[in-house]
């Protein structure tokens, strides 16, 4: 199958080997005709140091030219610009063609899922699925062994992603579930963030694990209150996404976290990671979605105040201690959501 990746990152390259190790006719897309000069010349991407991008793989920045006879097209993009590229491909685009969104955050400015944002631009009748899980670029570029999730309103799109990116080093699960799969994907940005800024701030592995814990509670109850699953949260594209981002030396949010936390300011410490660091944009979109759902999210709530209040890191920390007391978990239905 012809295949275009839209977003020549260290993710979108990384996607473009997988697909050209599974037969595909792959293009990678980037906007910029400079850094499409840069892999064109060098065959490496500077974000994967040491892999080579193979000849066969058509490296363009002519947006028509990626979509001529495409059966499949993937977002790869960074957050901020899924509906900057969207709004491009808009038109382009045939009714025939999946497009599968593998870029991880909520649009800043809407709170809005990568999805509905596809819809809105590229029409309601072409095939939209959304992948995730923990998926670092730097390992799933070197193949080594990866598991993610496909989520569409499609039951067939979803199979036919599958189909489409699974080999023996990538295993894909389906699932109908695309808030879950999508809020997941953005949430653990920001939950990484507070546990690299404690990191930062000197605090221990017991630190870290209260964190990850009480903030995969927040991201089920958020989830499940817009209409998402809470057994969603509980798997790849939830716990599995949360551990890896939160514990992985490739993770940039973790990485910001722990340079805030020794006291960088916010602004140097994003510029110093060197690439987009999602949990900055989806903490602010997290803390808009709880306040509009009515659901109490205080580490969220804690890491949007250091991040864009100038809270210091060491009072939020305190401030998340000292709360009421209360029970694990949650009364009801949902019994299993600890209570935030």
């Amino acid at each position: 199958m012809k295949v275009s990746v839209f977003g020549s990152g260290a993710w979108g390259t990384a996607i473009a080997l997988l697909l050209r190790d599974n037969g595909h006719a792959v293009t990678l897309w980037s906007k910029f005709e400079n850094e499409t000069r840069v892999l064109l010349q060098t065959r490496e991407n500077p974000l994967l140091r040491g892999v080579t991008i193979p000849g066969d793989i058509n490296i363009i920045s002519d947006i028509e030219e990626a979509t001529i006879g495409v059966g499949a097209a993937i977002i790869a993009v960074p957050s901020f610009a899924v509906r900057e590229t969207t709004d491009e491909l808009a038109g382009w685009i045939d009714e025939s063609c999946d497009v599968i969104c593998m870029s991880k955050g909520i649009e800043k400015d809407t709170s809005s899922l990568f999805t509905s944002i596809l819809k809105e631009t590229l029409g309601l009748r072409v095939p939209i699925a959304s992948v995730s899980g923990p998926t670092h670029a730097e390992e799933v570029a070197r193949r080594i062994p990866t598991a993610c999730v496909a989520a569409s309103e499609d039951h067939f799109a979803a199979e036919r992603v599958q189909g489409l990116l699974m080999n023996e080093n990538f295993r894909v699960y389906t699932s109908d579930d695309v808030v879950g799969v999508e809020l997941g994907a953005a949430l653990k940005n920001v939950i990484a963030l507070a546990a690299g800024i404690c990191d930062g701030l000197g605090q221990g592995d017991n630190t870290t694990a209260m964190l990850m814990t009480r903030g995969l509670a927040e991201m089920a109850q958020l989830s499940v209150s817009m209409g998402g699953r809470k057994e969603t949260l509980a798997g790849l594209a939830g716990l599995g996404d949360l551990i890896v981002t939160c514990m992985s030396k490739h993770s940039r949010n973790r990485r910001a976290g722990v340079l805030i936390g020794k006291g960088v300011k916010v602004e140097d410490a994003l510029v110093e990671v060197g690439a987009v660091v999602e949990g900055y944009f989806a903490a602010k979109a997290a803390k808009e979605l709880a306040d509009k759902m009515g659901v109490d999210m205080p580490i969220c709530n804690e890491t949007y105040k250091v991040l864009f209040e100038g809270k210091p890191p060491y009072d939020a920390m305190r401030d998340l201690m000292n709360r009421r007391r209360k029970s694990e978990l949650s009364t009801g239905e949902e019994r299993w959501v600890l209570d935030s």
